[in-house]
């Protein structure tokens, strides 16, 4: 998953807006961003975060101030457990001749130490959008890990997995029809990019127009 064999994956998908969600860190982003620049492709910047629960929720922001506050906020709440290369893979962020810029030191698909209330508070503190991740998965989902969509819980949407239909999991999911339901790829590998999509009608594609679409009122 290097800058050009995604920004490739995504210009031969057709794809003209796509978010850089690695687990527990931004620090891809902004070399994605530049190569999407140079080919028309809006870029989003977030983060993949694990919860103190094991849920897995998106974090959306727009600009690199943003990200970076994400940035500090994941490393202040990642727990100092070493990653173990042989086990897990190196832990890199690259440039976009695939140099190595540098190695995340801890492992990063650990649960931060805070919960998913207080993520989702600090991601609106930052003007981010917060959307719990593959929802309706069997692990590391809301329903998986509380059973439930909390009562209260800020979402700006939720996210289900390219496995499942929208139309069908709504139908048999009412109470949840409040909220906007979209549907990502949550590609690992350059050939699952664009595998799910979600078509958004924006004024101009980027976060605010994400943010538009998600926050504004609907039917």
């Amino acid at each position: 998953m290097t800058p050009l064999n995604i920004v490739a994956q995504a210009k031969a998908k057709g794809l003209q807006l796509i978010a850089v969600t690695d687990h527990n860190s931004t620090l891809q982003g902004p070399v994605v961003r530049q190569v999407c620049e140079r080919e028309g492709i809006a870029v989003i910047y977030g983060a993949e975060i694990t919860t103190r629960e094991e849920v897995h929720c998106l974090a959306y922001v727009g600009s690199e101030e943003q990200r970076v506050e994400l940035q500090h906020y994941l490393e202040k709440h990642l727990p100092h457990v070493p990653n173990n290369p042989d086990i897990f893979g190196y832990q890199l962020w690259v440039d976009e001749h695939e140099q190595v810029l540098g190695e995340a030191p801890y492992l990063l698909i650990s649960a931060i130490d805070q919960g998913i209330e207080q993520v989702a508070a600090f991601v609106h503190s930052i003007e981010g959008l917060f959307v719990p991740a593959h929802i309706e998965r069997s692990r590391n989902s809301l329903l998986s890990q509380l059973g439930f969509v909390p009562p209260g819980l800020p979402a700006d949407a939720l996210e289900l997995s390219r496995y499942t239909n929208p139309v069908d999991f709504c139908s048999k999911n009412a109470t949840l029809k409040k909220y906007r339901i979209i549907q990502s790829s949550d590609a690992h590998f350059p050939g699952d990019i664009g595998t799910a999509a979600t078509s958004f009608l924006m004024e101009k594609t980027g976060f605010a127009g994400l943010k538009t679409a998600l926050t504004s009122t609907h039917e």
